[in-house]
């Protein structure tokens, strides 16, 4: 979980804990441990990775985290033996949402991820989710709408210049609309499982484009096919209640 370190499963006082070691031989790596610590440490939101304890030295530094025992949505979208239906995933969206509107308006200061993705949303035992990996977040001063980062988001979660009206690939620039893109990114993705760097979006096309494209009257086409054979399922069922 993270470009700033590896992430380990252990037991501690009986209890299964998610160990975030970051690797210190990488540039960037203590800042990322400090943003991480004042990030996880200091706001309050059931939709946030919960931090149990820290461990730092010069030589080492690591997160004890809440284990999420359903691993990431990633992980649920694209692992062949996992299903989840569209409830499941629309409460999903729901609680990453409900973060967000925290992190943009609830704390004191505005909170911006930056690298907002489906692997970066984990699933404790009962789905609901908890987004992690806040080594790259920024906090925006008071009064700024945008802030300044050397470390740009996952290819394709971020928000292309064109739509923020600023320089947001080459200069860097982040803003609450690079925390919404990403969210609508990753909503399509979930719906449709499909992520935006999939070969079958080339050239200018998105996926946003695609799904922009298909609605109203091809949403069928877009739709991950198992959420559809669901859809058909229940309503068969439905007919033959009536029946």
């Amino acid at each position: 979980m993270g470009a700033y370190g590896s992430v380990y499963k252990t037991l501690i006082n009986g209890s299964n804990v998610a160990v975030k070691v970051f690797n210190l031989q990488t540039e960037g790596a203590f800042r990322s441990f400090d943003i991480e610590c004042e990030v996880l440490c200091n706001l309050r939101h059931r939709n946030l990775t919960k931090v149990i304890s820290s461990c730092s030295s010069l030589d080492f530094k690591a997160l004890i985290l809440e284990y999420m025992s359903n691993g990431s949505l990633e992980k649920w979208l694209y692992y062949q033996d996992l299903y989840m239906d569209f409830l499941q995933r629309l409460d999903i969206m729901i609680d990453v949402a409900s973060l967000l509107d925290y992190l943009h308006d609830g704390y004191s200061i505005p909170v911006l991820h930056c690298d907002l993705k489906p692997s970066n949303v984990l699933l404790d035992k009962n789905m609901v989710a908890h987004v992690g990996d806040f080594g790259t977040a920024k906090l925006l001063g008071m009064g700024e709408s945008m802030a300044q980062t050397q470390t740009l988001a996952t290819l394709g979660y971020m928000a292309p210049a064109v739509s923020l009206g600023a320089k947001y690939g080459s200069e860097g620039l982040i803003s609450k609309k690079c925390h919404i893109y990403s969210f609508e990114i990753m909503l399509m993705e979930t719906f449709t499982r499909r992520k935006p760097t999939n070969e079958m979006l080339s050239g200018d096309v998105s996926l946003k484009d695609w799904m922009n494209a298909s609605w109203p009257d091809a949403v069928s086409e877009v739709i991950h096919a198992n959420l559809m054979r669901l859809e058909e399922d229940l309503t068969g069922m439905g007919a033959k209640m009536r029946l």
